[in-house]
């Protein structure tokens, strides 16, 4: 069973998520500030509804927390803001999904499957090698890892899905929107500018090799081998 953490400091809408979730089948846990779910183990969770305006610690800080803590666990975050830079903020700390409040229950439960639906692996029924090697740098695709001069990076599973969908073709180039369709395919409402963010982001985090992602001006992103 799928486990999920809502944190929330208005209980009354934690209660109303913890139902309907717990409804669907998922094991649910609730805490009431930032800084009570930080001191629970956040690793045996599938995912974070995450609350952004809370008394104390905020959600985008504990996200920042979480982060820093090189867990990947998926976040959704709830906020009563409505505006772009708020999304993008979201995002910019780790955030996997954005939903504004007043929300309908349907649409997050919608969202809430499909990221769990995104970040399921199968098992394999036998054992394969499935990785891109190149001197220093390797993308092993089994086990969703990064690794730079034999240092693991720390990516997100949006971060890492955009990479693999990169370098596995890196003879395309491809456009936000079909970025989106791919990576976002069941996550409504995401913007061109939400590629950008994590595109900046999963650079960052790849240090000297961030220009592997190349922008082909008007077109979109490819994977430039040629700069590995």
């Amino acid at each position: 069973m799928q486990k999920i953490l809502i944190v929330d400091d208005d209980k009354n809408i934690a209660e109303v998520i913890e139902f309907n979730l717990k409804n669907e089948g998922y094991e649910i846990e609730t805490a009431n500030s930032a800084e009570e779910a930080l001191a629970l183990d956040l690793k045996s969770f599938h995912l974070i509804i995450l609350d952004v305006m809370m008394g104390g610690m905020s959600g985008f800080k504990m996200a920042e927390h979480i982060r820093k803590d090189k867990n990947s666990i998926p976040i959704i975050f709830l906020t009563a803001k409505d505006t772009e830079n708020d999304m993008l903020t979201g995002f910019s700390v780790g955030g996997d999904d954005y939903l504004s409040k007043p929300f309908s229950v349907k649409e997050l439960i919608a969202r809430v499957k499909a990221i769990l639906k995104r970040n399921h692996v199968e098992p394999q029924k036998t054992p394969k090698e499935n990785k891109l090697v190149f001197n220093k740098f390797t993308i092993d695709y089994d086990l969703k890892e990064v690794v730079i001069d034999n240092v693991k990076i720390m990516l997100t599973k949006t971060e890492f899905e955009i990479l693999a969908l990169l370098a596995q073709n890196h003879l395309k180039v491809f456009s936000r929107s079909t970025i989106i369709d791919i990576i976002w395919a069941e996550t409504p409402f995401i913007t061109e500018r939400t590629v950008d963010v994590h595109v900046t982001r999963l650079r960052k985090k790849l240090g000297t090799y961030g220009s592997v992602i190349a922008n082909r001006s008007g077109f979109g992103y490819r994977f430039n081998i040629d700069d590995l």
